[in-house]
């Protein structure tokens, strides 16, 4: 019996088998999470403030995921800050502007979030709002970004990929927007100045200019008198919610980007 399992092709396999050490265990975890960590990387995004007020960055994470370390923050002129993005991921950022805090109770005259802290804890920006958008792929594949007015304007923005490949050009709204808003369009501050502009959807709630109901594909939704105001200005920028051909810019393996307020 002991003879026949000696000479076994299984016993022979066994005998040739060189089993892994602690220390080649060790380093295949070691790879194994590291690759796991490349695999989940994402992106650094900075934020730079050339406005000569201070602002409010908010950050909004999408897809009901978890919210990033920051939601909301303080940056005065001539300041910079970053948060760090998981892979994938996608989300927006905007700045809030006229910010107090009242009896122990935070508020913005634009772009407020209304969760009454600094912190806009999983609230998005009340329009009108100037955006940041931003999709990060997985595994480094094809990020997308732009600015958007389609909620109407409050802060000039850009955002410039860092690094990366591909076109990896800069989305930019530099103009201000609210030095040509219609009247009917305007939001005015305590002291009567124009501190906001809407888009026409926010304003009038018609299908034709919100791009709902019978207008909700690109055939029904032309550009409009008053999306063609935002155009004018920034061109680089969504100024409706069909105006994807000009306005969407991407960018391939791992960028980071950096956001600035007055560009």
């Amino acid at each position: 019996m002991t003879s026949n399992m000696q000479n076994s092709p299984l016993h022979l396999q066994n005998e040739n088998y060189t089993y892994p050490t602690m220390t080649t265990t060790r380093v295949a975890l070691c790879l194994l999470f590291a690759f796991l960590f490349y695999a989940a990387e994402g992106a650094k995004v900075s934020f730079n403030n050339k406005c000569t007020y201070t602002v409010w960055p908010g950050t909004l994470t999408g897809d009901q995921k978890p919210q990033l370390s920051t939601t909301g923050f303080e940056l005065g002129p001539g300041a910079s800050n970053s948060v760090d993005l998981p892979s994938p991921w996608s989300g927006r950022f905007w700045a809030r502007t006229g910010c107090s805090n009242n009896n122990g109770r935070f508020s913005c005259a634009t772009a407020d979030c209304a969760s009454g802290q600094v912190a806009c804890n999983g609230a998005g920006a009340i329009p009108p709002a100037t955006l940041v958008e931003i999709t990060v792929a997985a595994n480094g594949g094809q990020d997308f970004y732009d600015v958007s007015n389609v909620d109407g304007f409050n802060v000039p923005m850009s955002v410039t990929p860092q690094g990366g490949s591909g076109d990896c050009k800069t989305s930019s709204c530099p103009k201000n927007i609210n030095s040509v808003c219609p009247a009917e369009l305007q939001v005015k501050g305590s002291d009567g100045n124009v501190i906001a502009c809407k888009s026409a959807c926010e304003a009038f709630k018609e299908d034709r200019y919100c791009c709902t109901g019978p207008n909700n594909t690109a055939e029904t939704c032309p550009p409009t008198n008053y999306s063609q105001i935002f155009e004018e200005q920034c061109p680089d920028a969504y100024s409706y919610a069909y105006d994807d051909k000009s306005s969407t810019f991407t960018c391939s393996n791992r960028p980071d980007y950096a956001i600035t307020f007055c560009p």
